[in-house]
């Protein structure tokens, strides 16, 4: 099945007497830039730091307004993310921010139901007419909870196969897991795609994002760093890099086992 790109007929007269009705704070300040630091500001994590002040916008991820038309009015940058965010004018006048879809413009309408038509940016179980291949995005984990899964810029999962009532997706990161069908999902791919192409020209750019420098181990003392040491351009002198205290840098697998949703997943990601 196709997804049809058309606008829903609704009149602006319409919207207009309904928008001024309610007006909803969207951007709140937000103080848990913790630096890298831990309750009694000690480094915990090292490289981060400085930074931009930014003020966090307030996204709709569960996309719970049953039934109910939405126009997208803006399209604006988000410093918290890397992708873009919509505003989204509802008919009763409730005003809210989504993640934007790639290829919705200006003037758009979604909605969120079981019933709803296959539409760039509307939300809908995964159980509905959502055809195997098709690209979705802001997935749920969890009934309820809101879009988890597959938010990031340029980012989109695929369903391979619907049985009984699980639905099998392949992720981004290329594992294969179950879901249940009655999860919710946004049609479409997180728009933004090309952010990796950007270039950040000058190290301050950087630290705008809070990020501070990082020296390699191999120019450090002994003291400071396994890696350190030695005459003039020494090489690791280890089988493996490790880090600062002494794990594996690479090849090593950070997820935790024996968790919650691991009977669910069919294949791994790809390292």
């Amino acid at each position: 099945m196709k997804i049809f790109l058309y606008k829903n007929s609704i009149s602006n007269r319409h919207y207009k007497s309904k928008f001024s009705k309610q007006k909803h704070n969207l951007i709140c300040g937000q103080h848990n830039y913790s630096k890298g630091r831990n309750s009694r500001g000690i480094i915990t994590v090292r490289h981060r730091g400085g930074g931009h002040k930014r003020l966090y916008r307030k996204i709709d991820f569960r996309r719970n307004y049953k039934d109910i038309y939405g126009q997208i009015v803006t399209i604006e940058h988000d410093p918290n993310r890397n992708s873009y965010i919509c505003l989204i004018h509802y008919m009763d006048g409730e005003k809210r921010y989504i993640l934007h879809p790639r290829g919705a413009i200006y003037g758009d309408n979604v909605v969120s139901g079981e019933n709803v038509t296959l539409f760039i940016g509307n939300t809908m179980p995964l159980s509905t007419n959502i055809d195997l291949g098709m690209a979705i995005h802001n997935i749920e984990l969890k009934l309820g909870n809101g879009g988890q899964f597959v938010r990031s810029a340029g980012t989109l999962a695929k369903i391979i196969a619907k049985e009984n009532r699980l639905v099998t997706l392949r992720l981004p990161s290329g594992e294969v897991r179950f879901l249940s069908n009655k999860c919710l999902a946004t049609v479409g791919q997180v728009g933004n795609a090309d952010i990796n192409k950007k270039s950040l020209v000058r190290a301050g750019s950087k630290r705008w994002l809070g990020k501070r420098p990082a020296v390699r181990g191999v120019v450090m003392n002994p003291v400071d760093h396994p890696h350190g040491g030695g005459e003039g351009k020494a090489p690791i002198g280890r089988k493996k890099p490790v880090t600062p205290w002494g794990y594996p840098a690479l090849g090593r697998i950070s997820r935790k086992k024996n968790k919650y949703s691991d009977n669910l997943i069919i294949r791994k990601r790809q390292k």
